[in-house]
């Protein structure tokens, strides 16, 4: 008989998502009036810039003419979007990242975890707490951990929690890790790390020869000025870091699918005979031996995002999802909430009141408000006790989930 990875098997009850949507389904099938308003999954609301379209119907209709017509592209992706993503989000920014250490794929969700391919299973894997739970599903998975223990935390993984009482700020590991998960500005609290922060963990990184897989899939929606948009600009880096980002919130790519992760060429991890091997081949091997490459239309789209055009209407798109982050965050505070995130990233993180659970929380915010939110606890065991909102949503939405959670409390008092 065949045999099945039992790893799978040490996952939890249920992957969070699914796990909200089966609950929401629950409770709307049993109360089929109720308006639920749905601000628990990060997927956007609004419909893809102009300019993307654009593009994309132009290249849709390349793909009819057998003169312009593509098959197989290539695998790291075409060469005007490899070309522009350097430039614009590194380059003209005085970051040292040239195209070819750029790979085009599917989504950094994909990557985050396909990244593991290259790296062996005795490495000691460190993760903030909370933390986004696709990368400690994936190392479960793979068979990197031991079971869960009541709390939800895995055996052999380093957590680093971050609450309001550290200043969502981590602790450097007492102990040796190898490969370190870190996702600013981070979901799901919406906090940003410190420069010195960064250049802490660059530091200890190349004091222990650990790589860091630095996701900076919500770097478009950073506000303020002084706020580090890539691993990159810290000194060291490019010897340390792997760098992923996404055009899924930042150009409404969530159904589109496509995202970048950038493998320096200074890259180095080692074998088990201590010698030193380059990441980047590795990367390019595993790529092109598992993926065909992002579809042309898709990355023409994607494409767009760089041109004049399209880098406005990105502008205003990101604008109109901090705007819903801004009322939130200010009208939960008038609530009476502790409130953190919704200045550099579109979620808010609200601690719950009193010593009420997260998914408690997250019962009577559907029962007694209609609305969907993320509890906390589903992103790790320092979440307990907090709660998520996305602010990809409509303003009317908005609006209309802030008046309800108003009135709920006042109802409550």
């Amino acid at each position: 008989m065949a045999r099945i990875n039992e790893n799978y098997l040490k996952l939890q009850a249920g992957y969070l998502f699914p796990e909200i949507g089966r609950r929401v389904n629950a409770f709307c099938e049993a109360n089929p009036q109720a308006d639920v308003i749905k601000m628990g999954i990060g997927d956007v609301t609004q419909p893809l810039c102009p300019a993307i379209i654009e593009a994309m119907h132009k290249a849709i209709d390349e793909m009819a003419v057998k003169a312009t017509f593509r098959g197989y592209g290539p695998e790291q992706g075409y060469g005007f979007l490899r070309d522009a993503i350097a430039e614009n989000d590194y380059q003209d920014r005085g970051i040292d990242v040239t195209a070819d250490e750029i790979f085009v794929s599917d989504g950094s969700k994909c990557d985050s975890g396909n990244l593991l391919d290259i790296f062996g299973d005795d490495n000691v894997i460190a993760v903030l707490d909370p933390v986004y739970p696709v990368y400690v599903d994936t190392n479960v998975m793979a068979g990197h951990t031991g079971g869960a223990s009541e709390n939800g935390r895995y055996e052999k993984l380093v957590y680093m929690p971050v609450t309001a009482d550290s200043g969502f700020e981590p602790e450097l590991p007492t102990e040796h890790v190898d490969l370190i998960y870190l996702c600013y500005p981070n979901n799901p609290t919406g906090t940003v790390a410190s420069r010195e922060t960064l250049e802490k963990w660059v530091s200890y990184a190349k004091e222990h020869n650990a790589i860091i897989f630095y996701d900076a899939a919500y770097e478009a929606f950073i506000s303020e000025a002084d706020v580090v948009r890539s691993i990159y600009e810290i000194e060291g880096a490019r010897e340390v870091a792997i760098e992923l980002r996404s055009f899924s919130k930042t150009a409404g790519f969530t159904g589109t699918r496509c995202a970048f992760t950038v493998i320096p060429k200074t890259l180095k991890g080692t074998c088990k005979d201590g010698t030193e091997q380059l990441i980047h081949p590795l990367w390019n091997r595993r790529h092109c031996t598992k993926f065909n490459g992002v579809s042309y239309p898709v990355q023409r789209g994607a494409a767009a995002a760089y041109s004049d055009e399209g880098k406005r209407q990105i502008a205003d798109l990101v604008a109109f999802y901090m705007n819903n982050a801004k009322l939130l965050r200010e009208g939960l505070a008038v609530a009476g909430f502790q409130v953190f995130g919704g200045v550099n990233a579109p979620y808010v993180w609200l601690k719950t009141p009193g010593d009420t659970s997260s998914w408690d929380f997250f019962d009577q915010l559907l029962e007694k408000s209609h609305i969907v939110g993320t509890p906390g606890s589903g992103f790790g065991a320092s979440g307990e006790g907090y709660f998520r909102l996305s602010a990809f949503n409509s303003l009317e939405n908005t609006e209309e989930a802030i008046a309800r959670i108003q009135k709920s409390v006042a109802t409550s008092v």
